[in-house]
């Protein structure tokens, strides 16, 4: 079969348009749009350059743990976590719906993704999630654009006011490590996971115990249960909202969606190692962190010190507080010089009321290490009573909130699905160099969709239609537009020829007008298309024509011609549309 995509059927174009502007909504309405961004990222020179860093230096031949510590380190002194509504700017719902009301449920879509109502759990509803983003401001009806960046777009952020290096939102940057973790790290694809929630994204991979990326940073299984404020924001999303979207080099399975695209074998391995990775045995020290992790129980317990023939008392949450400023922590093999760091007149002579002495909980729970938990409230709310610490109807809610602790479940989607692989399969390996990839993508362009969509993120206008990146262009941009609003289109024009002639895309690839604007640099023929954008919406042109005749770009309105130098030599010729 030889794919050649009917632009004239609306949703085809859409998806294809949605590759250029791959705004969170688009992906979750067309889930195969997520993976063509890894591959667009790995594609892409920019990473294979990390290659020769210092900082990388024979870091093949390291240790997993060494080499995704390292790439963690790069990304987080490169890149900054970016969710602003200014970059991209804002839509409306009734927008965003009209589109995709013929592909998918618009109540089910209600349900699901954060933009159109899903609020997420009792977190998100408490936070009142419009606010949290900024929104609160704007009608109920606005919801952002928030457009995934490749890695072109976040690393060009290094060029914004205000910013001095890279940036991007969550879906970059788990685009981001899984194609770093590819190139630089040499891990193979197959054990990388691409992890959509109504409003997050993460990575897992599913090498010795795993390890999820999370934004910049990354979390061990050791972290997830240690209690920590940076654990604790690493958790919600799993802990608290559905899985929509699992994402893969052999496809995707969507929560909402019958068919899926992902080998079975691969999900079913994905599913057990993220559930292992998510379970923890019980342990005194378990508890403690327990106990840090949760706001409402550590007032419950004090710390006992003997110190110059006393003993002084000390609330868990003080000692809490202390392991922030010193850094130090309350596990056994630190505690003693955390202590030393604690002010004298934060411990005082006389225990405090109704709380249990957490040396007395651990010699309790080594004494009882075999017990369940079931068992073992039981056996607590004995000892609980004895000082005075709460009833028994609060220690059973302490162990059921336990038991979530230790056992995070996610919700994924389910395997009720009709399972229709993708053939042929993309076969990609570590082995592989740059050019050796690029090949492999565009021969299998003419029979695999992922392919072929990924030569449209990947921006390769020599090899694809313009008619989804224009229309994406000239429906999708409104930050340019709003910038330029009330100008004159000689305003206009002496505006945009003004910037660098420096486009933020290599070879023949193509920014689209808002990256233009907002890195505030393009090569002619980007701002042809950017100006075409302005003169659409500001001027109400209804004919535009474009030529591109190799370092000449000319763009003709109805009232005049203006003239664009450019370096991406691509010829081409049409009508705006």
């Amino acid at each position: 079969m030889t794919l050649r995509p009917d632009f004239s059927d609306r949703a085809t174009l859409e998806k294809y348009s949605s590759a250029f502007s791959l705004s969170d909504m688009e992906i979750f309405v067309f889930p195969d749009l997520l993976y063509p961004l890894v591959l667009a990222n790995i594609m892409s020179p920019i990473i294979w350059k990390w290659r020769d860093d210092p900082w990388f230096s024979d870091i093949e031949r390291k240790s997993f743990t060494y080499k995704i510590n390292r790439i963690k380190q790069y990304i987080m002194d490169h890149y900054v976590f970016n969710l602003d509504l200014d970059t991209w700017g804002l839509t409306t719902k009734a927008v965003e719906m009209d589109r995709f009301r013929d592909f998918v449920d618009l109540d089910i879509l209600r349900q699901s993704n954060a933009l159109f109502g899903y609020e997420g759990d009792k977190y998100y509803f408490d936070i009142n999630i419009r606010r949290h983003f900024g929104l609160d401001k704007y009608t109920s009806d606005t919801i952002p654009y928030w457009k995934t960046e490749t890695v072109e777009a976040m690393t060009a952020f290094k060029y914004r006011e205000s910013f001095s290096k890279g940036a991007g939102e969550c879906v970059s940057f788990s685009a981001l490590y899984a194609a770093a973790l590819f190139i630089v790290g040499r891990i193979p694809l197959e054990h990388i996971f691409l992890i959509s929630t109504p409003l997050h994204s993460q990575n897992f991979i599913d090498i010795h115990e795993g390890v999820l990326t999370n934004n910049r940073r990354i979390v061990t299984s050791k972290m997830w249960f240690n209690g920590t404020p940076l654990s604790t924001r690493a958790r919600r999303a799993l802990e608290k909202e559905k899985v929509t979207i699992v994402s893969h080099i052999s496809g995707y399975i969507h929560i909402i969606f019958d068919n899926a695209t992902i080998d079975p074998v691969a999900y079913d391995r994905f599913s057990d190692r993220l559930r292992k990775f998510l379970t923890m045995g019980f342990s005194s020290a378990a508890f403690i962190n327990f106990l840090r992790y949760h706001m409402d129980f550590k007032k419950c317990f004090q710390y006992r010190r003997y110190y110059n023939g006393h003993d002084y008392y000390i609330g868990l949450e003080t000692i809490f507080e202390y392991e922030h400023i010193t850094k130090l922590s309350f596990s056994e093999s630190t505690r003693e010089a955390l202590m030393n760091e604690i002010e004298d007149d934060d411990f005082t002579l006389t225990p405090l009321e109704n709380r249990l002495v957490i040396q007395d909980v651990e010699d309790f729970f080594k004494s009882h290490q075999d017990e369940a938990l079931d068992t073992l409230a039981g056996r607590f709310a004995e000892l609980a009573r004895k000082t005075g610490c709460g009833n028994e109807e609060h220690i059973i809610l302490i162990f059921n909130e336990l038991k979530d602790f230790l056992q995070v479940k996610p919700r994924l989607p389910g395997t009720d699905k009709q399972f229709v692989p993708f053939a042929p399969r993309l076969q990609i390996d570590v082995s592989h160099s740059r050019q050796e990839i690029l090949q492999i993508i565009s021969d299998l362009a003419d029979d695999n969709e992922v392919a072929l969509l990924s030569l449209y993120a990947y921006r390769q206008m020599d090899k694809i239609d313009w008619k989804p990146f224009l229309k994406a262009a000239l429906e999708r941009n409104p930050v340019s537009l709003a910038a330029l609003k009330g100008y004159t289109p000689d305003d206009a024009y002496d505006a945009i020829t003004g910037m660098p002639d420096e486009s933020v895309y290599d070879g023949k690839r193509l920014a689209q007008p808002d990256e233009v604007w907002n890195f505030g640099r393009g090569d002619g023929i980007e701002k042809a298309v950017l100006f075409a954008n302005f003169l659409r919406h500001e001027m109400k042109a209804k004919d535009l024509y474009l030529t591109a005749d190799g370092e000449t770009v000319i763009l003709q309105s109805d009232r005049k011609i203006y003239t664009f130098h450019s370096q991406k030599n691509l010829e081409k010729q049409m009508i705006l549309p």
